[in-house]
């Protein structure tokens, strides 16, 4: 990919993410915040840098990311786990075990699929997390899902 193009994806993308702020979610119910954090994660993964495709690639769906947690009426997917996280406590850095739960909003938009991950930090506000075309199926994910499941899977 070319630099200066890469550069320009990312300043439009840093424009429009900051007047976004916060938009209304049917299918929770509540605002979701766009905050510095989903946006770091746009560009980091695990304190580590993503490639600028993946970056750029994340950047250019933004705009149907957050098309898609105006109008989503249902989620796909929920997760939750507890984290270890980092908090300032009275002018303090303390660790503390907090829940963490993520919700998916899946949508065919413009002819593409894209899902969008919405997260929400213990009681904390809920706020955008990533989005990402999704062209197959995250097999770990359907797994879980039918063991989560109740009643015998073998009768029809």
């Amino acid at each position: 990919m070319e630099n200066n193009n890469f550069e320009n994806i990312k300043k439009s993308a840093e424009s429009f993410y900051g007047k976004i702020g916060k938009v209304n979610c049917p299918a929770l119910k509540e605002l979701v915040y766009f905050n510095s954090e989903g946006f770091n994660h746009l560009l980091y993964k695990n304190k580590s840098v993503r490639t600028q495709k993946e970056q750029a690639l994340k950047l250019k769906f933004l705009a149907i990311g957050k098309e898609i947690i105006e109008l989503s009426t249902t989620y796909q997917e929920y997760d939750e786990s507890l984290k270890e996280i980092q908090v300032k406590q009275f002018k303090r850095k303390v660790m503390k075990t907090v829940m963490i739960k993520y919700w998916g909003l899946v949508a065919i938009i413009r002819g593409c699929r894209v899902k969008v991950i919405v997260r929400q930090i213990g009681e904390g506000k809920k706020h955008f997390w990533s989005v990402m075309p999704t062209w197959g199926y995250d097999h770990y994910r359907d797994t879980k899902f039918v063991i989560k499941s109740k009643g015998n899977l073998d009768e029809d």
